[in-house]
């Protein structure tokens, strides 16, 4: 039967190559600095990615609720330009 598990003494696995978010062009920056934290995964051992999901959960909320004061052409406005 073959084995399930890997022995003891296996050498410990080099650490995966996390994909970084630099160079995303986000434009709101509470999304850019929110998803920005990601970054940090990679340091912080497997039991703090929970503070830092539900960090990233409240951030990403608290960016969606927000009043955008830098908005494009008004949803009110008329599409060809004159009124």
């Amino acid at each position: 039967m073959t084995e399930l598990t890997e022995a003891d003494n296996v050498p410990a696995q080099p650490a995966p190559e996390w994909p970084q978010a630099v160079g995303q062009d986000i434009p709101d920056p509470g999304v850019a600095q929110a998803v920005d934290s990601l970054q940090e995964i990679p340091r912080l051992p497997t039991a703090g990615h929970e503070d830092l999901y539900n960090r990233l959960h409240d951030d990403l909320l608290a960016a969606l609720n927000t009043d955008p004061t830098d908005s494009a052409p008004a949803a009110n406005a008329p599409a060809g330009g004159s009124a």
